[in-house]
């Protein structure tokens, strides 16, 4: 299948998906394989074309915010000539729309790991406890359902990489498999409100909890915050904080107040789509290193 998309809907289906949001997508040749959701698809862009096999359009326009005004949300965020460049370079980055519950363990997992090491703990995740699925002739595996990960034992979840993250995983899997938990029913909720749920996750503090209502619950006023968007709040945007509580900060992790404080600012200076900013920052600021 195909879509054609119109000058006015911009979108560049690498830097999306290479942009650090997910983690289970895979390249080969000019296709983009990805499993979602139980369902394995490929996808490639030919300049403003989009062909995909495997799955239909309305999943497709879901899934990469198609049909959110990205024009929109670019001039809405280009506040100063920091985000403006970001945006510039990095034009048809789109927020995806993972599902919740994958999207909550791999940002558990994420914690103080780099991208390599996350994909490598989520595939072996997914390998140890998901489905196989064949497609094109190649293997992929879904991503394990609450029930398999709660009860697998802590010796199975360890040989994954997880590391200290063992009992979070666990944990989670077992709250939301027991509790039947309604992820859907975040959407409907103020951001703060639904922040605050996902925080009682065993693993999950202010930057999970963000990640997780940024990059699956359609909350496009979170605003993560990791090293690198410190990086860049020192960086371009200093002048909002004083000079005490920019020296307090400083190479040392964020306290839970420290964190409250740059994330309040991200999203009281960028406005609704703080998320989209963030993105754009964040890949902006990896990509320079």
């Amino acid at each position: 299948m195909k879509i054609r998309l119109p000058s006015s809907c911009p979108f560049n289906l690498g830097f999306t998906l290479c942009c650090g949001q997910v983690f289970r997508w895979e390249k080969k040749g000019e296709w983009w394989y990805g499993v979602v959701k139980g369902k394995v698809f490929k996808i490639r862009q030919r300049g403003h074309e989009l062909e995909f096999e495997n799955i239909d359009e309305d999943f497709i326009r879901d899934y990469f915010g198609l049909n959110e005004d990205l024009e929109k949300i670019a001039n809405q965020i280009a506040k100063d000539r920091n985000i403006k460049e970001a945006l510039k370079e990095f034009k048809g980055l789109r927020i995806v729309r993972q599902d919740p519950w994958e999207c909550l363990i791999s940002y558990i997992c994420a914690t103080y790991k780099n991208i390599s090491a996350i994909k490598h703990m989520l595939l072996n995740l997914s390998q140890k406890f998901g489905e196989k699925v064949t497609f094109n002739g190649n293997e992929f595996y879904t991503f394990p359902v609450p029930a398999r990960l709660a009860t697998a034992t802590s010796t199975d979840l360890k040989k994954c990489g997880l590391g200290y993250r063992v009992s979070y995983v666990y944990e989670t899997a077992k709250k939301v498999h027991e509790n039947v938990f309604d992820f859907e029913r975040l959407r409907n909720l103020p951001y703060e409100k639904a922040k605050k749920e996902l925080a009682n996750f065993p693993g999950v503090g202010l930057k999970v909890a963000d990640c997780v209502l940024l990059f699956s619950l359609g909350k496009l006023e979170a605003f993560p915050v990791d090293v690198w968007i410190k990086r860049a709040i020192l960086k371009f945007y200093s002048k909002h904080f004083s000079s005490d509580f920019l020296e307090k900060i400083g190479e040392k992790s964020l306290t839970s107040s420290q964190y409250a404080k740059l994330n309040m600012f991200g999203r009281s200076y960028f406005g609704e789509y703080a998320g989209y900013a963030q993105e754009y920052l964040y890949h902006h600021q990896r990509t320079q290193q």
